[in-house]
């Protein structure tokens, strides 16, 4: 949640899904409101702000946040996302804690059910509960819910789950009842009951989730132009647990996006960074796999490069409530896979649930680059793309001429001899010292085998960044 987000609640009020609280030392009764949160609509709790909507900060607030994640993992029932972070308003820190909508109603703290009525907290009557577990029953299990045809024993990739629980260990977010007890840790992610591997626990832990479940395959694909019908100049196919699918899906973006020099103030030197920041197609990832719609065989993510923008598409349209211009302005999370969110969340891949979108769209312009938007439909899903600026910055070769006469003969991909015979050069070292090194070092060109830049086999081809430089020189 921004500084911005607080002060449009603060104006607001307190109502059904909106409550300040002055201090965050009650620790149950931050639980009480969470649970009512979760058993009715959601909504924000922002201690540090008393009822006159008067800023008050909170002291120690980083040790009091990393208490709170570990107490409503330890007392909510059953277990939920719920995002606690620290925020600035009026210089002072405050504490936000974002509550989605519960799926798997209702929720306990403490075993005892509360629900929100109006700008209240109060414990569920018996009527209300009978309701809620009727409305509950009629609808259709979700996917990450039902049992998978993995089997645990043989399927799981114990090492992912290790990694996991590493992870969730060291930020301290759960308490893991048995780690050595593979079965249990499952069931503390809250992937497998009764023995089995649910479709989240597929997703994320299976060593391979496509031989059930193809839609889990994420295509790469990196074009020589953006224009239609390009062909590609690098494609591959992903499989695995989430986690690895996307690193894999990150590590191929950078390969296949330019770097670009910028100056920052707190530090006089150049720094080549990628061209697309870092955090910001992180965390589009994240929502992409985390977000979309798995139900579907045919489903799926992918990722298209083009010189001068990238899109990243996912499967299923954006949920009722969530909207492409709320995306930009941030709101309550609204999940299509809270137990994949949930590891997720506990992995440290999803501290800002709620304001990811927003983050996404500051981090690029900050670094200079048009808002990248979002496109939903019922049908196709959900398209996310970032756009190079118009006059993208570049590293401007010392040696112009040669290197254009470099780039506008090399055609495809090429061997050393075939585009030193094509440039007309007869001397190979001369070619090598004063075209080909320089256009690599300067990364205009790349090598098509570069963990073996000896084999026979080498060629060479126009990099991204190369592809920039010809567009603009036509």
């Amino acid at each position: 949640m921004t500084t911005d987000r607080i002060k449009k609640l603060l104006f607001l009020g307190e109502n059904q899904n909106i409550e300040f609280k002055s201090s965050a030392e009650d620790f149950d009764n931050l639980g009480r409101s969470v649970c009512g949160f979760l058993n009715t609509v959601g909504g924000f709790l922002i201690c540090g702000i008393d009822k006159n909507k008067k800023v008050l900060g909170i002291e120690d607030s980083k040790n009091i946040v990393d208490k709170l994640k570990i107490f409503f993992i330890n007392y909510i029932s059953p277990k939920a996302l719920i995002v606690v972070q620290i925020e600035k308003v009026d210089r002072r820190p405050v504490i936000t804690i974002e509550v989605t909508k519960g799926k798997d109603v209702p929720y306990a703290f403490k075993n005892v059910i509360y629900i929100r009525q109006e700008d209240a907290t109060m414990v569920a009557s018996s009527q209300i509960i009978r309701d809620i577990v009727m409305r509950h029953q009629i609808e259709p299990l979700r996917w990450e819910r039902r049992f998978s045809l993995a089997v645990i024993k043989e399927d799981i990739d114990a090492q992912e789950v290790a990694n996991a629980t590493l992870d969730a260990g060291n930020i301290k977010k759960v308490l893991f009842r048995d780690e050595s007890n593979l079965l249990k840790v499952l069931e503390d992610f809250s992937v497998a009951s009764y023995g089995q591997l649910t479709n989240g626990g597929d997703v994320l832990f299976a060593n391979n989730p496509a031989i059930r479940l193809p839609q889990t395959r994420i295509r790469a694909m990196s074009y020589s132009s953006d224009k239609a019908g390009a062909k590609f100049r690098d494609m591959k196919s992903f499989e695995g647990p989430l986690h690895q699918l996307f690193e894999q899906s990150y590590a191929f973006i950078v390969r296949n996006t330019p770097t670009i020099s910028r100056f920052f103030r707190e530090d006089p030197k150049r720094q080549d960074v990628p061209l697309y920041p870092e955090e910001a197609v992180r965390e589009a990832l994240i929502n992409a796999l985390v977000h979309r719609d798995y139900s579907s065989p045919s489903g799926g993510v992918s990722i298209h490069v083009y010189p001068k923008r990238l899109e990243i598409w996912n499967s299923g349209a954006l949920l009722e409530g969530v909207t492409e211009q709320s995306l930009l302005e941030g709101q309550i999370s609204i999940l299509r896979n809270p137990d994949i969110a949930h590891v997720m969340y506990l992995r440290g891949f999803m501290e800002k649930a709620g304001r990811g979108s927003v983050l996404i769209v500051q981090k690029c312009i900050k670094n200079g680059l048009p808002s990248p938007f979002w496109k939903s439909d019922p049908l196709l899903g959900v398209t996310l793309t970032f756009s190079a600026p118009e006059d993208t910055p570049e590293d401007t070769p010392e040696d112009t001429p040669k290197i254009m006469k470099l780039l506008k003969c090399l055609h495809g991909e090429m061997s050393r001899q075939e585009l030193q015979l094509t440039m007309g050069l007869k001397n190979a070292e001369h070619f090598r010292t004063a075209y080909l090194k320089p256009a690599l070092e300067l990364k205009i060109i790349e090598m098509t085998e570069p963990d073996n830049i000896t084999s026979k086999n080498q060629k060479y081809r126009v990099s991204i960044k190369g592809s920039y430089i010809l567009n603009q020189d036509i």
